[in-house]
C-alpha cells in the first residue's frame, strides 16, 4: 500500500514540521533568504526571553478561561487546511506585473519570516519549560505558526523561491525582550494580524475580482489562528495585574504606537500591492486600527486617539520621513539620512504624545471573532 506523503498542515508537531519543511526547500532563493535576513526597524524580528519567568506564570487565576481556550487549541479545527486544494487557482507568475510581483513576494518573505519568528519563540519555550500549563500553550502555538509558516512557503515555491528557515534560526539575529514586552509585542502582533487578515479577506469576498492570488483564500480560518493566539496572551497578561497598570501603561502606549505606526509605514511601501487589492493603505490602516483597539479594550486599560488630527498627520510625516531615509541611504548621503532620521524621531514623539482614551476592562478576558 502506497503512503500518503506528510504534509504540514496535517503535522501537530512544530519540530517535525519545520524538518520536513527544510528537506522540502530544494528551490531556496538567496535573494528570498537575504531579505528574510534583514534587521530593520520594519523587518520581522526573532526574539528570546527570560524563558525561566515565563515558566513561572501560574494560571490558577485565569483557569476556568485558560482551560477553555486551551480545549479549543487542541482540537485543532485548522487540521489539514493549510495546503492547497481544488479551491488553489493555477497563478501565472511569469505574467505578472513586475512591480506587483516585487511587492507581492516581499509580501510573502515578510509574513513567512513573521509567522516563523513567532514559531522559534514558542517551541524554544515548550522545550525550555517544565510548566506544563505553558509548555502545552507554547507547543500549540508553535504548531500552529508552523503551518502557516509551510503555507507561505509552499505559495513561494509557484515562485520559484524559498525562505531557507533552518539557516534563519542559525543566522539571524536575536532580539532580547523582558517577558512582559513579549507579551505587549507578541499580543499586539497576533490581535493586528488577526485585523489584517479578516479585513482583507472581507474586501475580497465582496470584490473577487481583485484576488490575484488564492492564498487569500485561506485568510479567514489563518486569521482565526491569530486571534487564538492573541487570547492566550491576554490571558497571561491577566495573571498578573502589574502589567496592564501603573507605569506599564506607558509600555503599553509605546508598543501600540510602535506597531501601529510600523504597519503604517510597511504598507507604504507597497503601492502596487495594494492596489492590485483595490485596497488604499490610509483606508486599510484604518479599518485595522479600529478592529484592533476594539479587540485590546479585553486587556489593555487605554485606546490610541487614531481620530485625533495629529494622528493622520503623524503618520504621513513618519512615512515621508523613511521614505526619505531609505533614499538617502541607498545614495549613501549621510547628512539627509541624519535629517530624515531626526524627522521621523520627531514624527513618533508627536504620535505618542497624542492623550489615550482610558476604559474598564471587562471582567472575563475571552472573546469571540467578531469580524
Amino acid at each position: 500500500m502506497n503512503m500518503q506523503p506528510k504534509h504540514t498542515s496535517d503535522i501537530t508537531d512544530a519540530e517535525e514540521s519545520l524538518k520536513l519543511q527544510q528537506a522540502q526547500s530544494v528551490t531556496d532563493s538567496d535573494s528570498a533568504t537575504a531579505l528574510a535576513m534583514q534587521n530593520t526597524l520594519l523587518t520581522p524580528r526573532f526574539y528570546t526571553t527570560d524563558f525561566d519567568e515565563l515558566d513561572a506564570i501560574d494560571v490558577t487565576p485565569v483557569r476556568a478561561e485558560w482551560d477553555r481556550l486551551i480545549a479549543q487549541m487542541v482540537s485543532d479545527p485548522n487540521k489539514g487546511h493549510f495546503k492547497k486544494n481544488a479551491d488553489w487557482d493555477e497563478v501565472d507568475w511569469d505574467g505578472m506585473e513586475p512591480a506587483l510581483k516585487k511587492e507581492f513576494i516581499d509580501f510573502l518573505v515578510s509574513s513567512c519570516t513573521a509567522e516563523f519568528s513567532g514559531c522559534v519563540l514558542y517551541k524554544e519555550m515548550k522545550r525550555r519549560g517544565s510548566n506544563s500549563d505553558i509548555t502545552q500553550l507554547f507547543q500549540l502555538m508553535a504548531r500552529d505558526e508552523a503551518r502557516h509558516a509551510g503555507f507561505i512557503n509552499d505559495a513561494l515555491r509557484e515562485a520559484g523561491v524559498s525562505v531557507n528557515l533552518g539557516f534563519l534560526t542559525q543566522k539571524k539575529k536575536y532580539t532580547y525582550f523582558r517577558p512582559k514586552f513579549i507579551y505587549y509585542a507578541t499580543y499586539l502582533s497576533e490581535k493586528i494580524g488577526y485585523a489584517r487578515y479578516i479585513t482583507i479577506f472581507r474586501h475580497l469576498q465582496a470584490h473577487p475580482e481583485h484576488r490575484f492570488h488564492p492564498i487569500f483564500k485561506w485568510f479567514e480560518e489563518w486569521c482565526n489562528d491569530e486571534f487564538s493566539h492573541g487570547e492566550a496572551f491576554a490571558l497571561l497578561m491577566k495573571t498578573d495585574p502589574k502589567l496592564t497598570s501603573g507605569m506599564n501603561v506607558w509600555w503599553i502606549k509605546f508598543f501600540l504606537t510602535a506597531v501601529f505606526a510600523t504597519m503604517y509605514v510597511r504598507d507604504h511601501q507597497r503601492p502596487v500591492f495594494h492596489k492590485a487589492l483595490g485596497v488604499d493603505p490610509d483606508w486599510y490602516a484604518h479599518e485595522v486600527y479600529v478592529k484592533t483597539s476594539a479587540l485590546t479594550q479585553q486587556i489593555f486599560p487605554i485606546t490610541l486617539d487614531i481620530d485625533n488630527p495629529r494622528w493622520q498627520r503623524g503618520l504621513e510625516k513618519l512615512q515621508k520621513a523613511n521614505a526619505d531615509l531609505a533614499e538617502a541611504v541607498e545614495n549613501k548621503q549621510f547628512f539627509r539620512k541624519l535629517g530624515a532620521q531626526a524627522r521621523a524621531g520627531m514624527a513618533f514623539v508627536s504620535l505618542f504624545t497624542i492623550p489615550v482614551k482610558k476604559h474598564k476592562c471587562p471582567d472575563a478576558v475571552l472573546m469571540e471573532p467578531a469580524y
